[in-house]
């Protein structure tokens, strides 16, 4: 048959779903990722402190091993929110961390390969692909963060005994829903930096700058200009400000849980609008 007779058919073979297409470039990802030595050791070392507080929840409900001590340090050994609240803070940072180490690789490679067009050129927008790189950090985050958060609350609920569990049973979804927060938040920042900027090294500055150096420019403004609503300018402390609304810990004074909650809202808003301006299959260069 001649070649200018056999006329175009339709792919009529099975299909993949929709979440099986998405799963594609987070499994790719994953794989590069964990062939990083470092990246290792960084898992390793956040496993330290979860660790320790499963050393501290044994001792805490072990009565007898501190039998002879004070009654104010006997008073610290109690597992309540602001344990959890403490554990998500060290892990915060270590999160921090690990998404400045990891976040650079994931779109500034696509960009600087222009290999965006390949990408949208098949059943994926641009919503699916930041969503499948979103999930490459929330799948690395995940055991350093809210997994660790709930073999903890098991631990404690099972040695406790369901007295504790009926009064502390909130403190998982707090956990949980604290952690889903920062992920999400990690999540948006380091796929913004690895966006605009296409040198690893410096993409990975920007992350830690975005979380520590708003943090120091906070406390610069409040101390300078005497003023209380420094606060919202670090991401960090609006974070820790609705974590501690959803632990049931008594929240400093500034900021407010109101203002928190409206200017993380406003951060992501911004960061979804930078970050769709990137994600172009096609870019003019004027």
């Amino acid at each position: 048959m001649a070649v200018y007779k056999r006329g175009y058919q339709r792919y009529q073979g099975p299909l993949t779903s929709r979440t099986a297409r998405l799963l594609v470039l987070p499994w790719f990802a994953w794989r590069r990722l964990f062939e990083q030595r470092l990246l290792i050791v960084l898992l390793i070392v956040s496993l330290f402190w979860p660790l320790a507080c499963a050393v501290f929840i044994y001792l805490a409900n072990h009565s007898e091993l501190w039998a002879g001590l004070d009654r104010e340090v006997s008073g610290l050994l109690e597992i309540n929110g602001r344990f959890f609240l403490t554990f998500m803070n060290v892990q915060a940072v270590l999160a921090v961390v690990l998404a400045a180490f990891a976040g650079p690789s994931l779109v500034a490679p696509d960009l600087a390969n222009n290999a965006l067009p390949l990408y949208f050129s098949r059943p994926l927008s641009r919503t699916g692909y930041a969503l499948a790189r979103m999930a490459v950090l929330a799948g690395l985050l995940s055991p350093v963060t809210w997994i660790p958060g709930l073999l903890l609350f098991a631990m404690q609920a099972g040695m406790a005994g369901w007295t504790w569990l009926a009064s502390y049973w909130t403190l998982a979804i707090g956990l949980f829903a604290g952690f889903l927060f920062l992920i999400l938040q990690l999540a948006l920042v380091s796929l913004t930096c690895s966006a605009y900027v296409k040198w690893r090294a410096i993409a990975g500055a920007l992350i830690l700058a975005f979380f520590f150096v708003l943090a120091g420019v906070a406390e610069t403004i409040d101390g300078v200009l005497r003023v209380t609503w420094g606060a919202f300018v670090n991401p960090l402390r609006m974070m820790y400000r609705l974590w501690c609304e959803l632990l049931g810990v008594a929240p400093p004074e500034n900021p407010g849980l109101a203002g928190s909650i409206v200017m993380l809202l406003v951060l992501a808003l911004i960061l979804v609008w930078v970050l769709s301006r990137k994600l172009r299959p096609v870019e003019v260069v004027s």
